[in-house]
């Protein structure tokens, strides 16, 4: 699962302000469910756009000191950490982003990766799974917190925005999808 929040909408141009990462592993009776959790606040890139529009909306004063943020190759590097552990330990070979809006996320990180010079990426480079279109399928909502009330997750507007608490929200609806197909029979779906 992956949460970013950003400075605007290009993900050549504009910075990444927050980044949030959580894990996911098959418990041992199938389901599926939490496992890591990795944050940051981070500062932008030199030469990055600022959009005053996208800073207002998300709320965030990247010229805060009291944020910690840090530089983002070290944000980036500690995530893809993270992912890397969690493929291992899961005998796969790459992992596939889940973001609500994964689109949005995924080019940000991917370009994040690159301006850092990333060598390691644990990313398959285009597959994902977008949770607004999943939640659109099983809920009738596409927006995050209509889909998160749909399946009986709280949703406290008030902390929306924040990339840890949309990625944990968001790994909770993907968790509640998947395990809710589990219950319909799993895999292979049969006729």
């Amino acid at each position: 699962m992956i949460d970013i929040e950003t400075s605007g909408f290009d993900n050549k141009l504009n910075a990444i302000l927050e980044i949030a990462a959580i894990t996911l592993k098959m418990n041992q009776d199938g389901w599926l469910e939490i496992d890591q959790k990795c944050h940051f606040h981070v500062e932008p890139f030199a030469g990055a756009i600022l959009e005053p529009s996208s800073l207002a909306f998300n709320g965030i004063d990247p010229n805060n000191p009291l944020r910690g943020a840090v530089p983002e190759k070290i944000a980036i590097d500690e995530i893809f950490k993270v992912v890397r552990n969690g493929v291992k330990s899961n005998d796969c070979t790459r992992a596939v982003i889940v973001a609500h809006n994964a689109n949005f996320d995924q080019g940000f990180l991917m370009a994040a990766a690159e301006r850092c010079k990333m060598k390691r990426n644990p990313f398959h480079p285009f597959a994902m799974f977008d949770t607004a279109t999943l939640a659109g399928m099983v809920y009738g909502q596409t927006v995050l917190a209509k889909a998160c009330e749909a399946a009986k997750i709280t949703f406290d507007q008030r902390e929306a925005h924040s990339a840890l608490y949309d990625t944990e929200k968001t790994a909770a609806l993907f968790c509640d999808m998947i395990n809710r197909f589990k219950k319909l029979g799993g895999w292979p779906l049969s006729d």
